[in-house]
């Protein structure tokens, strides 16, 4: 009799050990709401709701591992789309592909230290969901050259610029990165993804987007300059109307 207890009291035990093992792991993939948005995104004239939904790595943490754009049409059906983890997604409503229904713009934020977010850009015109992408960021090549300079070169349009750090060669001698002037070994600069890409008027009353693109050189907090991209969405695919390169306060030779 005793042994039969001894084997029910075990059992027991294991099957609470078993539901407990279930709970937890469903309640650590549990989706969230992040926010909830009314807006009409199919172009029927009724309001659609979009929902952010997303799983926390970790109970109680801001990063999400998985996130979800979800919308709940209004015909009744629902429609989602999955995106790369991260922290604070905002979605912002907007027709950016110019054929008058809003579209579902998605910014996400990476944790990195370049400060980069990540970008997705949806369609639900006539209930079909379709990922428009977002614009690739600039092809950018950079260097540092002899004499405390470094340049950077925009494949897409060839612009070239060199930037005079002679203020930093301190710095740059003691980290050996130049010796005496000169560079210590062939170095190239860091050329960031976008740390800011918004909708704004590029044309008339029509929308594109505008990216921001950090260069730094020895290290992410030796910042150089930001490069501004300006584009438009025209004939089903992004197009380049517009860079800006700014330094700030320090002297910059054109060639």
């Amino acid at each position: 009799m005793k042994k039969e207890m001894i084997f029910a009291l075990a059992a027991l035990f294991f099957m609470t050990l078993s539901i407990t093992g279930v709970y937890a792991g469903e309640n650590k993939n549990k989706w969230i709401t992040v926010s909830e948005n009314n807006s009409d995104v199919t172009g029927d004239g009724k309001e659609d709701l979009i929902e952010i939904n997303g799983i926390p790595y970790e109970e109680g943490q801001q990063f999400l591992k998985e996130i979800q754009l979800h919308i709940s049409a209004s015909n009744g059906k629902e429609y989602e789309a999955e995106i790369d983890g991260g922290y604070n997604p905002q979605v912002q409503f907007v027709d950016l592909n110019h054929d008058a229904v809003k579209d579902m713009y998605v910014s996400i934020e990476t944790g990195g230290s370049g400060g980069i977010s990540n970008h997705y850009l949806y369609t639900l015109k006539d209930y079909k969901i379709t990922d428009l992408t977002v614009p690739d960021p600039l092809v950018i090549n950079g260097q540092f050259n002899n004499g405390y300079k470094a340049s950077i070169t925009i494949q897409e349009t060839g612009k070239s610029v060199t930037f005079d750090l002679r203020n930093r060669g301190m710095d740059y001698e003691k980290s050996g990165l130049f010796i005496n002037g000169k560079l210590s070994e062939p170095t190239e600069l860091m050329v960031n993804g976008y740390s800011i890409l918004k909708p704004v008027i590029v044309e008339g009353e029509n929308y594109g987007l505008m990216g921001v693109q950090a260069i730094s050189g020895a290290y992410h907090a030796d910042w150089i300059a930001n490069v501004q991209s300006t584009w438009i969405y025209e004939n089903g695919k992004w197009i380049l109307k517009d860079t800006k390169i700014m330094e700030g306060k320090r002297k910059k030779n054109r060639h």
